[in-house]
């Protein structure tokens, strides 16, 4: 009798270690299968991938090439074209110069840069411009709509909010930010410039995984403040603890950075439209409430997730972009839904 109890118990001691073992993978082992699912991924995955919790980097892998012709292997601190990731660095820079006196938000854009002779400047704020309810879509045009009645996602509101900048500080948009990034000690983060590529990685389009070298035609020296940064993952790491612990913004300055008074949807971040504030979609009707941004562009895919309740990042830096816009951040929406399931996101349950 005592051998069934011993079998019985030991049964049941297996049973319920199986069980422990099943859900500590299901929710606890993110990195194990993040790993596993960039063997598998389809479009295949080439690029960098950090999570980092309370400021400590939890996950930091390189994954695929640099170059494609030579084979040289990315580096965690490998190069790459942030895209409109730029935009919540220029959303910082602008409140920065709020926070001096220099700007108001609700002025018309007239006031600092009255070079303009578009009539629109003269009922255009630079609160439209951020959360990109300005109506603008060629200098040339006519306002698509009333400014601050509906959402027209583009680049022209960040270059103009970059002259902005410009016009109030007396100084180049790139200065300013280079300054800020040696500050934060952002030391692989730059302005893009022709001359100042440093190790910037090559750009690639994805046509069923045969990989051809991108041009770098969507940054001008006018365009830098809407998508010209080029930065690292462990960069943008340093970024984000900055950012939202406080340190480079007042709190109330940091508030309005995620006060929203307009919706739109992107393919990312869900069906559900979400919230758009000042440089980041703010999403609240998801797994967990989260706020961040993505780019795409040069043969660069980028995004840059935050999870206030956990302190969690999640950044996903990638030097190719897929063709065929169906398969848009394929692999980072598969990457955050690992996030979604795992404790780290959430801890209380």
């Amino acid at each position: 009798m005592k051998s069934i109890y011993q079998i019985s118990f030991l049964l049941s001691f297996f049973f319920l270690l199986s069980n422990y073992n099943s859900f500590a993978q299901k929710k606890g082992n993110y990195s194990a299968q993040i790993d596993s699912l960039i063997k598998v991924v389809e479009p295949k995955f080439n690029g960098v991938i950090l999570i980092a919790q309370n400021g400590k980097t939890l996950y930091n892998k390189a994954y695929g090439f640099e170059n494609f012709e030579t084979k040289k292997p990315l580096k965690l601190d490998s190069q790459f074209e942030i895209m409109s990731n730029t935009r919540q660095i220029t959303a910082v820079l602008i409140l920065k110069e709020v926070e001096q006196g220099r700007i108001d938000l609700q002025v018309p854009i007239k006031k600092y840069l009255p070079e303009l002779k578009q009539t629109w400047a003269d009922s255009v704020t630079v609160h439209q411009l951020l959360n990109h309810t300005h109506g603008i879509i060629d200098f040339e045009k006519p306002l698509l709509f009333k400014p601050g009645t509906e959402f027209k996602y583009g680049s022209l509101g960040y270059i103009l909010l970059g002259k902005i900048i410009e016009s109030v500080s007396k100084k180049s948009y790139s200065e300013i930010a280079n300054t800020f990034f040696k500050q934060l000690k952002m030391n692989h983060t730059f302005c893009y410039s022709p001359d100042k590529i440093q190790n910037l990685v090559s750009g690639y389009m994805n046509t069923n995984n045969n990989f051809t070298i991108a041009k770098n035609a969507l940054i001008t020296s006018e365009s830098v403040p809407s998508g010209g940064i080029v930065s690292t993952a462990g960069d943008l790491a340093i970024w984000n603890k900055n950012l939202h612990k406080g340190k480079l913004l007042k709190p109330e300055s940091y508030q309005l950075l995620f006060k929203y008074n307009i919706t739109a949807q992107h393919g990312f971040f869900g069906k559900e439209k979400g919230g758009y504030g000042y440089g980041f979609r703010v999403i609240e009707k998801d797994v967990v409430k989260y706020v961040g941004h993505t780019g795409l562009g040069d043969g660069f895919t980028s995004i840059n997730c935050y999870f206030p309740k956990s302190d969690v990042s999640l950044i996903v830096l990638e030097n190719q972009m897929n063709d065929n816009s169906n398969l848009w951040y394929a692999s980072e929406i598969k990457i955050k839904n690992i996030l979604f399931k795992s404790n780290l996101l959430n801890q209380n349950q």
